[in-house]
């Protein structure tokens, strides 16, 4: 098996920040990360890093991860989400993506995965999962995430990059959500970049009728449509991402609530919560 190494360097992703605005990436809708700001190497390398730590804690044991109450593992800096055959869940499965992210991008995935049929996660359960935990498959793929952890930012940089049509077309204020958009991306660089990046990881875009719990979504629809919903009031407006990061508290808040009760999601909120504080310049 070769595995080609990447360090986590900030002028890959500030490059591939600027590529995000070329046309071929872009086709549908040329001028929308043509207005998003660019990221120096510092600011880049630090947006990584931070989605690296709300994650993992940048704890490499933590790159395969399968939480009790689960069912299905979180794997690399941004615990993407990986599905067995067939499986159905209220939640955007991301981990393929990444996978065909790799190969676009001329990197050799481990053996034993490459030659998966259909990319579909191995374990049947999460027992068979944490087995599975100190052996060959999981310790090498711990490391293959490790070494490539700028490959796998890039992608969830992408992601966010590319979600805007989605979210403009789901909604029925288009023009309001591109704005808002574009005013967060641009607030306190890098901190409002980072805080649309990491969101779109967290809980993804909020675009998929799946991904609802009682009708009702958590995405980064959801926040921006909650700000919509609620302006600040004059004279006392807050701060912008004190604002996004008060919608996202609430959108989470009501996810938590709506969430079949087996699922314990209770458990979550202290830690979500404390994330949503890291979008706020110190």
């Amino acid at each position: 098996m070769r595995i080609m190494t990447y360090q986590l360097s900030g002028a890959l992703l500030a490059g591939f920040l600027m590529l995000a605005g070329m046309p071929h990436l872009q086709a549908q809708n040329q001028s929308s990360s043509d207005r998003l700001p660019m990221l120096d190497e510092e600011r880049a390398e630090w947006v990584a890093e931070r989605i690296f730590q709300n994650e993992c804690a940048q704890q490499v044991s933590c790159l395969t991860s399968w939480n009790a109450g689960e069912d299905f593992p979180s794997l690399g800096i941004g615990h993407f989400i990986w599905y067995r055959q067939a499986q159905q869940e209220p939640f955007v499965e991301s981990f393929p993506g990444l996978l065909a992210f790799y190969v676009a991008q001329g990197v050799d995935l481990p053996g034993w995965l490459a030659g998966l049929p259909e990319w579909d996660s191995p374990w049947p359960d999460r027992a068979a999962f944490m087995a599975d935990y100190d052996g060959e498959r999981l310790q090498g793929l711990r490391e293959f995430l490790y070494q490539t952890r700028a490959v796998q930012a890039q992608y969830i940089i992408r992601r966010m990059a590319q979600s805007l049509p989605g979210l403009m077309a789901a909604s029925d204020r288009p023009q309001q959500i591109e704005n808002l958009f574009y005013q967060i991306a641009g607030a306190d660089l890098p901190y409002g970049m980072y805080a649309l990046i990491d969101y779109v990881n967290f809980k993804g875009e909020g675009t998929s009728i799946d991904e609802r719990y009682q009708g009702e979504g958590w995405g980064l629809l959801q926040v921006l449509e909650f700000m919509l919903d609620h302006p600040p009031r004059v004279p006392s407006q807050p701060e912008l991402l004190e604002r996004f990061a008060a919608a996202a508290r609430a959108v989470l808040a009501r996810r938590i609530d709506n969430a079949p009760p087996e699922r314990g999601e209770e458990r979550w909120r202290d830690g979500w919560n404390n994330r949503t504080y890291t979008y706020i310049p110190d």
